[in-house]
């Protein structure tokens, strides 16, 4: 029976808190850029200020504000494609005979200690292993995903 730790919750927080920042800014400065010309917009005062006191000519802001939108929507609409590319991913999964973490399978017999000394307080635990005669660490982290502590025992149940 294998053991699965999704991507956490933490993390995919912080990837719509980026999304909807880059998308507010988008929508702030095209209105400031685009629509602040029209008499009926409320930040018409800023449109005069930065166009028609400046004799008709758009100043470094005015211009910032018309050309910076699709640059903010074209980041969100990478950070989205990006994040359900992540999250359709099967990250962390711990079966009977090996771990797999973000495709990487690392099998119980090549584990040589777990380090969890940290996990109670800071969230992350250490699993040293070899690979092709070297020795290698993985730090497997809470905020990076889910359903540590159940992966946590099984893995130490597995190797001890």
């Amino acid at each position: 029976m294998a053991i699965e730790a999704p991507l956490s919750s933490y993390k995919k927080k912080n990837f719509l808190i980026i999304l909807l920042v880059l998308v507010g800014a988008a929508v702030i400065f095209g209105y400031d850029g685009y629509l602040s010309k029209y008499k009926w917009s409320m930040r018409h005062s800023f449109y005069q200020k930065h166009v028609i006191d400046n004799n008709g000519v758009p100043d470094t802001d005015m211009n910032f504000n018309r050309k910076s939108p699709p640059v903010f929507l074209a980041g969100a609409a990478v950070i989205a494609i990006y994040y359900f590319a992540v999250v359709a991913k099967k990250h962390l999964s711990a079966d009977d005979s090996m771990l797999t973490v973000n495709g990487q399978t690392i099998a119980y017999d090549a584990i040589e200690s777990i380090n969890k000394t940290h996990f109670d307080k800071k969230g992350y635990f250490i699993v040293s292993y070899a690979e092709n005669g070297q020795s290698k660490d993985l730090k497997i982290n809470d905020r990076t995903y889910d359903n540590l502590p159940a992966v946590l025992d099984h893995i130490v149940a597995k190797i001890s």
